[in-house]
């Protein structure tokens, strides 16, 4: 089968976020009163849980804290998040976030070559339309044909959920698509959904192992002709599952 559509992990793949993220968290924990700092290592190590929430909680039980008190902490975990959420957009709205290095050659080769684009994002569903938004314009969001946020699925990354479901809203095998991550966990995520899968690490995700790709990167603008090169492994893939 040919190459029908490409699926893009959002934060730290399509656009580089995490630094806004982490910003975004510190921020929270102040307003709710907590003496928490997530510096850059930490949140290193903690974006190996996928999902907000999930990354909070798993924070909240590494604390040498009582029983007691991290029951209480628990309990805050979806009022940090909100919180969170509501500094991360106006952070977003305060100006333009980078895209990677490379992703708008590709996005523009591929829209031109008529193959279709979607989203897989562990960020929540207002997060993914303002973030878009904010760096590729309103205009463009018609461009992606599926855009499933992790609280439209019961399970986040490594599960294959968010992958299957935007495979069913494409109405397209695994076989026709290739995604784009840049996390151990997003890697599993897409190859448990039988996907081809390139991984483009981020800093933030550099010292994670992503061998389970079918292709590692630094950066699609590595590439002479990111689209050329998706469609020669595709068909390689292909060729070699068939």
């Amino acid at each position: 089968m040919s190459l029908q559509a490409l699926i893009f992990d959002m934060d730290g793949t399509l656009i580089d976020t995490e630094e806004l993220h982490r910003q975004a968290f510190n921020a929270a924990f102040i307003e709710m009163g907590l003496f928490w700092d997530w510096g850059p290592h930490l949140y290193a190590e903690l974006l190996k849980v996928s999902g907000g929430p999930e990354r909070l909680r798993h924070y909240v039980a590494s604390l040498s804290v009582d029983a007691a008190e991290r029951d209480r902490l628990r309990g805050l975990v979806p009022a940090i998040h909100r919180t969170k959420t509501t500094i991360y957009r106006d952070l977003v709205a305060a100006g333009r976030l980078p895209l990677r290095p490379g992703m708008v050659q590709l996005l523009g080769e591929a829209r031109a070559a008529s193959l279709r684009l979607g989203i897989a994002a562990t960020s929540s569903s207002e997060n993914v339309t303002a973030l878009l938004a904010a760096t590729l314009g309103a205009a463009a969001l018609p461009w992606f044909d599926a855009i499933v946020s992790v609280d439209m699925v019961s399970q986040p990354k490594p599960a294959p959920d968010l992958y299957q479901r935007v495979l069913g809203a494409l109405h397209l095998p695994a076989s026709a698509c290739v995604v784009f991550e840049d996390s151990a966990n997003g890697v599993r995520a897409a190859k448990a959904a039988e996907l081809i899968t390139v991984a483009v690490p981020s800093r933030w995700t550099v010292e994670q192992d992503l061998s389970a790709a079918d292709l590692v990167v630094p950066a699609l603008d590595a590439l002479a002709s990111p689209l050329a090169e998706i469609q020669s492994l595709h068909r390689r893939r292909s060729l070699k599952s068939a």
